[in-house]
Order: structure tokens, then C-alpha cells, then sequence
């Protein structure tokens, strides 16, 4: 399964949290318009500041893109209905 920008499996395998141009990645969004909507307070999902750096929590990208890791894990690759 493709989720936009990345597959599922490169969803997963990404680190706890990540950089914003990998968050827009991950959710289609490019880099340009990823940080314009992190800088209005409007990118997506939850994005944290740290000094002049954002970050993204993985958990927040599979709960926008509807990845149960759970299941996945378990072997089903498509999220539970």
C-alpha cells in the first residue's frame, strides 16, 4: 500500500520522530508547503519546535495516514476496518 508520499512499510520503519520535510513526505506535501504550514500553526498533524528545528512524532503520522502498527505487526498488512 502507498500512502502518498511513502509506502507503509517506510512509514513504520521511521524513527520516533522525524523532520518536517519527511513528515510532508510521508503525507504528500512538499517541502516548500510544509514548512509554510508549520510556520501558521496548520501543518496536518501535531509538530513539535525545538530551538529553529520542527519535528513530527511518528505516531501522529500513522494516526493521519491510518496505519495500525498492530496489525501490521501481527502480519495483516491493511489497517482493521
Amino acid at each position: 500500500m502507498t500512502t502518498r508520499g511513502m509506502t507503509e512499510a517506510e512509514v513504520l520503519a521511521l524513527p520516533a520522530a522525524v523532520d518536517l520535510a519527511t513528515a510532508g513526505r510521508a503525507l504528500g506535501i512538499g517541502r516548500t508547503k510544509a514548512f509554510e504550514l508549520a510556520r501558521e500553526g496548520r501543518f496536518p498533524v501535531k509538530v513539535l519546535q525545538v530551538g529553529q528545528k520542527y519535528r513530527v512524532p511518528r505516531t501522529a503520522l500513522l494516526e493521519a495516514l491510518e496505519i495500525d502498527p498492530a496489525a501490521v505487526v501481527s502480519g495483516d498488512p491493511q489497517p482493521a476496518a
